[in-house]
């Protein structure tokens, strides 16, 4: 298995994030950076037009935490500072990726909501022409991989010409999903037959790891990607969309606006899967509640009625 050796050392880091959020980053008196109200305020503005995401009141200290870091990378003695140099730059800056990047939250595992997945191979099971999903979310990968092996079981020798387009905003877990490289421990929830199947287990340097067999990596394809951009160079239309645990981060109206651009990408009886604590219904009539949190679009409902 080859690999840079900082792979393992970005995937601890990204894996780290929920834990760090729950820790005060340090007491505010005793901060050797400069935050203050406005700055927080700032953040939220910046980071709510880049992404579209909505920062709660009560992540001040995940954002000190998190872009402190980024702070004295580069040298900034205040956030203030920080933000006005990030703003110089233009929309086109280097260093808004980085921003992004420490302000996204990578939350995942393989086969997380596991319900989805039988529902997903029995949608696509019977399909005679190419598959192809489109995972919004991919973070650092386990979604996606573990869309390749429902459809790999599904489809059998049919897999191989299965398509499955992962994007994310966050540059570096994609890095990570790319490389589809992972601790043993995060692959325990697998059976044996798919640890054995869909991984090679690693060896010397690599002890401990495991990495996404050929086949799976040639069915997934990594893209970055940002939601709110005006357009997202996607091509054709898609069996399923997957867009689980990434809604809550927005506001209403931007909620609203996506859904309805996912509508022309789907298939006519295309399904939409939506995380465990997000609810579709109320915000647009573009889609209707099919199952536990699966939606397909209101008008194919209506037609079969």
């Amino acid at each position: 298995m080859n690999g840079r050796p900082s792979d393992q050392k970005v995937q601890r880091t990204l894996r780290c994030r929920e834990q760090e959020d729950t820790a005060v980053a340090e007491a505010a008196e005793h901060r050797e950076l400069t935050f203050t109200d406005t700055d927080f305020e700032k953040v939220r503005q910046l980071i709510h037009q880049r992404a579209g995401i909505a920062l709660a009141m009560h992540k001040r200290e995940m954002v000190y935490s998190r872009l402190a870091r980024r702070l004295r990378a580069l040298g900034h003695k205040s956030f203030k500072q920080y933000l006005q140099a990030l703003e110089g730059q233009g929309e086109k800056g280097a260093e808004w990726e980085h921003f992004v990047n420490a302000l996204t939250t990578n939350l995942t595992s393989f086969f997380r909501e596991a319900h989805h997945f039988p529902l997903l191979a029995e949608h696509v099971r019977n399909r005679s022409e190419p598959v192809r999903i489109w995972c919004c979310a991919a973070s650092t990968g386990e979604e996606p991989w573990s869309l390749a092996i429902t459809l790999s079981e599904a489809l059998g020798s049919r897999a191989s010409n299965a398509r499955i387009i992962a994007t994310d905003i966050d540059t570096r877990a994609l890095e990570v999903a790319r490389q589809g490289i992972y601790p043993m421990n995060q692959i325990e929830r697998l059976s044996e037959q798919q640890r054995k199947s869909y991984f090679q287990r690693g060896t010397g340097a690599r002890s401990g790891m495991a990495r996404i067999n050929a086949a799976l990596r040639a069915m997934v394809e990594f893209r970055p990607l940002n939601l709110l951009e005006s357009g997202w160079g996607l091509e054709g239309q898609f069996d399923a969309i997957f867009c689980r645990n990434i809604m809550i981060y927005f506001d209403k109206p931007t909620q609203k606006k996506l859904l309805e651009r996912f509508v022309p990408l789907l298939k006519d009886d295309g399904l939409l899967f939506a995380g465990h604590s997000e609810n579709f219904t109320y915000l647009t009539d573009a889609f209707r509640l099919r199952g536990h949190t699966v939606y397909e679009q209101s008008s194919r409902r209506r037609m079969a009625s």
